[in-house]
C-alpha cells in the first residue's frame, strides 16, 4: 500500500535535514565553454582532464562516448562494440514492453548471452553530439528591439529553419538549436541519430528497483539500477534503420572502467542531458509552486497510485501493464514532496525576495538601469497575480482529468472529429485515421479499463470539488443535473458505452469513419464527449489566458537574467537545463542530515541485507542468488577488502535526463551510473542548497559484480576496458600522462605501480 510507503521514506526523510559540511558545486555548465568558465576551478578540484579532453570537435574526447537514450535519459558507451550503459528505469519501458506473463522480464531479469538473443526496440533512439556552436547571433539577426513576443518567436523560429538547414544540409546530421537565458543566447547543437537500439541486458526489478518507491529520492541507496543495450549501424558505421544485417556501431570513444572505485574527496564530473531547472524564477513563481500547484499534484498522484496499487497486487498480468506507468506516476509525485520540503528548509522563498530586493536598489541607483529594471519586479507581481484560479485549473485539468486514460486517449481524437465537422476531403481524413490506427495496440496492450473507472471515479471527483464551479467545463454541469454530482453513477454511464473501453471498440469507430459512414461516431460517444468538453474548456478559457501570462513572463524573465548578469558581473552563471548536453562536477562527500548522525558517502552489499532483514517491506526483497552470494562473499574482483560496493553520493548539481548520466573521475573513467538525488535535494531544480544536494550513482563495480557473478554475463564485461590505473583511453590524455611519467624517477613509478596493486 502507498499508506505504508509514506511512513517508511517520511520517517527516513526524518534523519535527511541536515547540512553538509562542504560545498558542493553548482551548474550545467555548457561543454564548449568550459575552457573559458570553468577548466582551472576543475583542475584545482582534482581533474586531471583539460576542458580539449572533455569536448573536442579536433579530437575524440569525452563527448563521443556520451548518448541522449530515447530523448529522455543519458547513456554512455561501455565498450567498443556500441554497448551502451544506463539506468534500469530508464530502460523499463523496453523490459516491459518485451516481457509477458509467461516471460517476465520485469520479475526475472533478460540477459542476452550473444548477439542473436538481443531485442529490437522500434522507436528508440541514441543520439550522439557532433559539435556545439553559439548561434546568438544568427537567431537574433534582423529582430527589432521593440519586437513584440509573437512576431520576435515567429522571425526566431524562421531563422532557426534556416541556420538549421544550411549547418546540415548535405549531410546525415540533424541540427537542434534551442534559447539559453531565456532567448538572450541560442546554441545549436549538431547531432547524429541511431534507429536501431537493442536490449542486452538488465537485471530482476528486485535488484534494479530494489527499494522501490521508499527508497526513491533517498539516501543511503541500495539500487543496482542499471540496463545495458547496444547501438547498430550500418555498413559504413552512420544510422540506419533496423536491420539484422547491422552491424554493432563503433564509438568514437568509449569510457574506461575503474576498478579502483571512489574515495572521500575525489573529482567526479557528470556528463548528460539534463531536462530541465529554473534556477532563476522569482520568489512569486516559488511561492505558486510551493503553496498552490505542489499540494494539489501530490494529492493527486498519490490517490492514483493508490487505486493502482491495489489493482496491480491483485493480478499478474495488470502489475505488468502498469508497472512503467506506475513508476512515472510516483517518481515525480515523491519528488515533488521533496521539493517542497526542501524549498521550505532552504527558506527559498525569502532568498529570492531579499535577491530581489537587491536588485531593485541597484536598478534604481542608476537611471539607464531603473528605465530597463526599474518596474520589472512589480510586473512580475502583476503577471502571477492574473493567474489565480488559472494555474490551478490548468493543474487538475493536466493532472487530474487528463490522469485518466481514457480521458486523454480519447481527447487524442479531436482533431479527427474538427476534420469531420469541418467536412474535410476523405484523403485528409484517411490519412489522420491511419496516424490514429498505429497507435491503437500500443495503447490498449497496457490498459485495463476496471483500474482505469476507479481511476475516473476518485480523480474526477477531486477536479469537480477543488476548482471553482464557475471554471468547470460543460460536461461537469451535466453530471450535477444529471447525476447529483455522484461520479460512480457517471462512470457507470461513461464505462458502459463509451467505444474507448476496448480496442475493438476503437477499431470499428475507425473502420466506419474510414468507409465514410462514422460521420457523428465519436460525437456520440459518452467518453468522447466528456473528454471533448473538457478540452474546449482548456483550450478556450484556461490555455489563452495561460500562453498570454507565460509569455509576457518570457519577456520579464529573459530582461531579468539580463541584468541580474549586469549586476553581478563577478559570478559565473550558468543556463537552467533544457536537454541539452551539459557537465556538472564536484566531490564524492558524505553528509551530516541531523546533529550527531553522519552519512557515508557510500553503500554496500550488507546494506542490502540489512534492508531484507526488516521484513514486512515489500521493496526490500531480492533474489535468492544474490543472497547466496553475498554469504559466500563471492564478489570476484569486483570487491573490496570482502565488501561488495553499491552506491555512491558527490556533490554534483543533476536534475531529470541526467538518469544514467555516466558518472566520471579526474582521469576521464568510468566510476558509475548517475540515478536520483537525495530527497531533500530535490528542490535543486529551483533553487540550489549546498547543504543539501547530492546525487546518486549505483558503483560501476557493483553492475560489473550483477552482470558477471549474478547473470553469468561474463562475455559483456569481456568486452569492456576495465583499468587499474590512470588510463583514460583517449590517445592525446594518455601520451600527455606518459610524457609526464618518463619524466618521474624509475623509483617512483615503481611505487605507483605498488600502490594501484594495494588498492586492488
Amino acid at each position: 500500500m502507498i499508506s505504508k510507503r509514506i511512513i517508511a521514506f517520511v520517517f527516513a526523510a526524518c534523519l535527511c535535514l541536515g547540512f553538509a559540511s562542504a560545498r558542493p558545486d553548482e551548474g550545467m555548465w555548457l561543454p564548449m565553454l568550459l575552457k573559458q568558465l570553468n577548466e582551472s576551478d576543475m583542475q584545482k578540484k582534482g581533474m586531471k582532464l583539460t576542458a580539449e579532453d572533455i569536448y573536442s570537435i579536433n579530437q575524440s574526447s569525452l563527448k563521443d562516448a556520451i548518448v541522449s537514450f530515447g530523448g529522455f535519459c543519458t547513456g554512455e558507451m561501455i565498450s567498443p562494440e556500441g554497448l551502451l550503459l544506463t539506468n534500469h528505469h530508464c530502460g523499463y519501458g523496453q523490459v516491459q514492453a518485451h516481457s509477458t506473463v509467461e516471460n517476465d522480464y520485469l520479475t526475472n531479469g533478460f540477459w542476452a548471452m550473444n548477439r542473436e538473443q538481443e531485442l529490437a526496440n522500434p522507436g528508440l533512439t541514441a543520439t550522439f553530439i557532433v559539435r556545439m556552436e553559439d548561434v546568438t547571433q544568427q537567431i537574433l539577426q534582423g529582430i527589432p528591439a521593440n519586437a513584440q513576443e509573437a512576431e520576435r518567436e515567429a522571425m526566431i523560429k524562421r531563422n532557426i529553419t534556416k541556420v538549421s538547414r544550411e549547418a546540415t544540409a548535405g549531410t546525415h546530421y540533424q541540427a537542434v538549436i534551442k534559447p539559453f537565458f531565456y532567448g538572450n543566447e541560442y546554441y545549436m547543437y549538431i547531432t547524429e541519430t541511431f534507429r536501431d537500439v537493442r536490449l542486452v541486458g538488465a537485471p530482476p526489478s528486485s535488484i534494479g528497483k530494489f527499494g522501490g518507491d521508499t527508497d526513491n529520492w533517498m539516501w543511503p541507496r541500495h539500487t543496482g539500477d542499471f540496463s545495458l543495450f547496444r547501438v547498430y549501424a550500418g555498413p559504413d558505421n552512420k544510422p540506419a534503420d533496423y536491420s539484422p544485417d547491422n552491424q554493432p556501431y563503433k564509438p568514437k570513444h568509449h569510457l574506461p572502467i575503474s576498478m579502483r572505485g571512489v574515495n572521500e574527496g575525489d573529482f567526479t564530473l557528470v556528463f548528460g542531458f539534463p531536462g530541465r531547472t529554473n534556477e532563476y524564477l522569482t520568489s512569486h513563481a516559488v511561492k505558486e509552486i510551493y503553496e498552490v500547484s505542489n499540494p494539489a499534484k501530490i494529492k493527486i498522484r498519490e490517490t492514483k497510485l493508490n487505486i493502482l496499487d491495489k489493482e496491480m497486487k491483485a493480478a499478474d498480468a495488470v502489475r505488468i501493464q502498469y508497472a512503467a506507468k506506475y513508476a512515472s506516476i510516483a517518481n515525480y509525485w515523491k519528488k515533488w514532496i521533496g521539493e517542497n520540503r526542501g524549498i521550505r528548509k532552504a527558506d527559498a522563498i525569502a532568498k529570492k525576495q531579499e535577491l530581489e530586493k537587491q536588485f531593485v536598489q541597484w536598478a534604481n541607483a542608476d537611471a539607464s538601469h531603473q528605465q530597463t529594471y526599474g518596474s520589472l519586479m512589480s510586473q512580475f507581481e502583476e503577471s502571477y497575480k492574473s493567474l489565480d484560479g488559472i494555474t490551478i485549473s490548468r493543474d487538475y485539468i493536466l493532472e487530474a482529468a487528463q490522469g485518466v486514460e481514457l480521458v486523454k486517449y480519447a481527447t487524442g481524437f479531436s482533431q479527427l472529429q474538427d476534420m469531420l465537422d469541418a467536412k474535410a476531403a476523405q484523403a485528409e481524413v484517411n490519412a489522420q485515421v491511419q496516424r490514429l490506427e498505429r497507435g491503437v495496440a500500443g495503447f490498449y496492450k497496457n490498459y485495463y479499463a476496471p483500474a482505469d473507472k476507479k481511476v475516473f471515479v476518485a480523480l474526477m471527483s477531486m477536479y469537480y470539488n477543488a476548482i471553482d464551479p464557475k471554471m468547470h467545463p460543460e460536461a461537469f454541469k451535466m453530471v450535477q443535473q444529471q447525476y447529483k454530482g455522484d461520479f460512480e453513477k457517471y462512470a457507470d454511464h461513461i464505462y458502459s458505452k463509451s467505444l474507448f473501453t476496448s480496442e475493438a471498440g476503437v477499431r470499428k469507430a475507425l473502420e466506419d469513419i474510414k468507409a465514410g459512414k462514422g460521420q457523428n461516431v465519436l460525437k456520440n460517444d459518452a467518453g468522447f464527449q466528456l473528454a471533448k468538453s473538457i478540452d474546449s474548456y482548456y483550450r478556450a478559457s484556461i490555455l489563452p489566458t495561460y500562453t498570454q501570462v507565460e509569455d509576457k513572463l518570457n519577456l520579464l524573465y529573459r530582461t531579468y537574467v539580463a541584468g541580474l548578469r549586469e549586476m553581478q558581473q563577478d559570478r559565473k552563471f550558468y543556463p537552467d537545463a533544457n536537454s541539452t548536453l551539459r557537465v556538472a562536477y564536484g566531490i564524492v562527500e558524505p553528509y551530516e542530515p541531523l546533529d550527531g548522525v553522519k552519512y557515508k558517502y557510500f553503500t554496500t552489499l550488507e546494506g542490502i541485507m540489512e534492508k531484507v532483514a526488516m521484513g514486512g517491506v515489500e521493496d526490500y526483497v531480492i533474489p535468492d542468488k544474490l543472497k547466496q552470494l553475498y554469504e559466500q562473499k563471492d564478489y570476484g574482483q569486483y570487491g573490496v577488502n570482502g565488501e561488495m560496493p553499491v552506491a555512491f553520493i558527490a556533490s554534483n548539481h543533476t536534475t531529470g535526463g541526467n538518469s544514467g548520466s555516466p558518472v566520471i573521475n579526474a582521469n576521464g573513467q568510468l566510476l558509475g551510473a548517475n540515478f536520483d538525488r537525495n530527497w531533500e535535494g530535490t528542490m535543486s531544480d529551483i533553487v540550489y542548497n549546498p547543504n543539501q544536494v547530492r546525487n546518486i550513482a549505483v558503483d560501476i563495480r557493483y553492475v560489473l559484480f550483477i552482470i558477471d557473478k549474478f547473470a553469468g554475463a561474463g562475455h559483456l564485461v569481456n568486452e569492456m576496458t576495465l583499468v587499474t590505473d590512470d588510463t583514460s583511453g583517449l590517445p592525446q590524455v594518455d601520451a600527455r600522462r606518459a610524457n609526464s611519467i618518463e619524466a618521474v624517477p624509475a623509483k617512483s613509478k615503481k611505487k605507483k605501480s605498488r600502490k594501484a596493486e594495494a588498492v586492488n
